[in-house]
C-alpha cells in the first residue's frame, strides 16, 4: 500500500520503518527541515535499537523516503497516519495544535479519497474534531474517513512491538477504513480489535493510567516495605505469580518518567474533569510518583548526612534503558534536586549525555560508569541499563570515595553488593 506519515518522532519514524519493512511504499514527512535533511543522509534524530539498519535498509529498497513537504506526502498516499505531538500544557491538557494543523493541511490537498489515521495519542472526541476540520477544508466531492490506531510502543523495543504486538487496535466510522487497515495490518498475524473511534483513543489512555497504577501500586508497596523490613522484590514476585495481577510493571523504583505516562495520565485526568467525573485514583497515581522521588532524596540524606559538598556519581540519564529520551526522566529532577542542596554531580548514560547537556549545567559528564565513580562520596543508580549490570564493582568500589551504592531500580542483589564491600541501599529492600 502507498503510506504516508505525518510527523517523524519516535512514533512516526519506526512506525514508517516497520511498514516500509512489510512491503509497503512509505513517506515520512515532518516540517523540520533539519531533521528530514538528516534522515535523507541516513542520519536518525533518536536513538532506538535497530531503527537506523532498518531505514537505510528499506531507503535502499526505495520503500522509504522522506520530505518536510506535507503536500507531497498526501498526495502520494491513500492512507495518512498522524504522529505528531501532543505535549501537556500546564493546566494537563493536551495540546492538539499539530493535530489541527496536519489535519487542514491534508483536507487542502487531498486530490482524492484519503483515509486518515490518528496515531498520536490524542484525548476521546479529537477523531470528531479531526472530522470536523477536514470537513471544513477540503474541496466538495472528494471524501474521505478518519480513524484511530493508538501505537503502543515502548521505547527501547519499539520494532520488536511494532512487528510483533500483543494486539492492534483500529476505531473506524467505515467499511472502507475497517478494510484498509485490516488487510494493512494482516502480515503481522496479531488479534486486531475493532472498535469506533472513542473506544479506540479511549483504550490507549485507559492502558497507559492502568500501567502507570501498577508502578505507583508497587512504589506505595516498596514505602511500606521500608519501614516494616519486608522486601518488595518478594513481595511483587508472589503477587505476580498470580495469572490475575501479573508479574509485569511491578518493579519499584524512583518512578515512572518517559513522554508518555506523565503525560497520558495528565490528559487522561483532565479528559475525566471536563466531562465531570473526578478521577481521584489517577490523581493518586501521580501524586505517588511524584512522592517516590523525595523518598529517595530522603534516603539519599539518611546514609550521607550532609549533601552540600558531597560528589554524586550518577549512573543513567534516560528515563528508562535503551533511549536517548530524557523527557520527564526522574533522573533530571533528582539531579536538579541534589544540585540546589549543593551536592557536586558526575554523570554518566550510554546513549542520553548529548540531550541531558541541554538541561542540565554545572555536571559533569564522564566517558564511562568508573569515571563517574572516580571519587564520589556515593552512586546513584537511575537507569537500569546493561552496561551496568555487568560492570566490574571491585574496580567501582576502589574508585569512589565511600563504598556506597543508591540503586534506585533494584538492579543488584543486596547480598552480592555487601559481601563485596558495599554499603547498599535499595528501594524497599530488607
Amino acid at each position: 500500500m502507498k503510506i504516508s506519515i505525518i510527523g517523524s518522532g519516535y512514533v512516526g519514524l519506526v512506525t514508517g520503518a516497520c511498514f516500509a519493512e512489510l512491503g509497503n511504499t512509505v513517506i515520512c514527512a515532518d516540517n523540520d527541515a533539519k531533521k528530514i535533511t538528516n534522515l535523507k543522509k541516513g542520519i536518525s534524530p533518536i536513538f532506538e535499537p535497530g531503527l537506523d539498519e532498518l531505514i537505510t535498509h528499506n531507503v535502499k529498497a526505495k520503500r522509504l523516503t522522506f520530505t518536510s513537504k506535507i503536500k507531497d506526502a498526501v498526495k502520494n498516499s491513500e492512507i495518512i497516519f498522524i504522529a505528531v505531538g501532543t505535549p501537556s500544557q500546564e493546566t494537563g491538557e493536551a495540546d492538539l495544535t499539530g493535530i489541527e494543523n496536519v489535519a487542514r493541511n491534508i483536507a487542502i490537498n487531498m486530490p482524492g479519497y484519503r483515509l486518515i489515521v490518528e496515531k498520536s495519542t490524542v484525548p476521546v472526541e479529537t477523531g470528531e474534531w479531526v472530522k470536523h476540520t477536514i470537513s471544513t477544508y477540503v474541496r466538495p466531492k472528494i471524501k474521505f474517513d478518519v480513524a484511530s490506531n493508538p501505537e503502543f510502543l515502548r521505547e527501547g523495543s519499539a520494532i520488536s512491538d511494532f512487528l510483533r504486538p500483543d494486539r492492534i487496535v483500529i476505531g473506524v466510522e467505515s467499511k472502507q477504513a475497517r478494510d484498509l487497515l485490516v488487510a494493512l495490518y494482516k502480515p503481522l498475524n496479531a488479534p486486531i480489535v475493532v472498535t469506533n473511534i472513542k473506544s479506540a483513543e479511549l483504550i490507549k489512555h485507559a492502558s497507559n493510567a492502568f500501567l502507570a497504577t501498577k508502578i505507583s501500586f508497587i512504589n506505595a508497596i516498596s514505602q511500606i516495605c521500608d519501614k516494616v523490613g519486608a522486601d518488595v522484590m518478594e513481595v511483587a514476585q508472589g503477587m505476580g505469580l498470580d495469572k490475575r495481577v501479573g508479574r509485569s510493571f511491578l518493579d519499584a523504583g524512583i518512578g515512572y518518567g518517559g513522554s508518555c505516562f506523565p503525560k497520558d495520565l495528565d490528559a487522561f485526568i483532565h479528559i475525566s474533569d471536563k466531562i465531570g467525573y473526578d478521577f481521584c485514583l489517577l490523581k493518586e497515581v501521580r501524586n505517588i510518583n511524584e512522592g517516590q522521588k523525595k523518598f529517595i532524596l530522603k534516603k539519599i540524606k539518611e546514609v550521607l548526612w550532609i549533601i552540600k559538598d558531597k560528589t554524586i556519581g550518577v549512573w543513567g540519564l534516560s528515563f528508562k534503558p535503551n533511549t536517548d529520551d530524557i523527557r520527564n526522566a526522574p533522573a533530571i529532577d533528582l539531579i536538579k534536586a541534589l544540585q540546589s542542596e549543593g551536592a557536586k554531580i558526575k554523570v554518566y548514560d550510554p546513549q542520553a549525555m548529548e540531550k541531558a547537556k541541554k538541561v542540565l549545567s554545572g555536571v559533569t559528564f564522564c566517558k564511562d560508569p568508573y569515571e563517574a565513580s572516580k571519587g564520589s562520596d556515593c552512586l546513584l543508580l537511575v537507569t537500569e541499563w546493561d552496561e551496568f549490570k555487568e560492570i566490574d564493582l571491585l574496580k567501582v568500589k576502589k574508585l569512589l570515595k565511600r563504598p556506597l551504592l543508591i540503586d534506585g531500580r533494584n538492579m543488584y542483589e543486596p547480598e552480592k553488593l555487601e559481601k563485596a564491600g558495599f554499603t547498599y541501599v535499595g528501594i524497599g529492600r530488607k
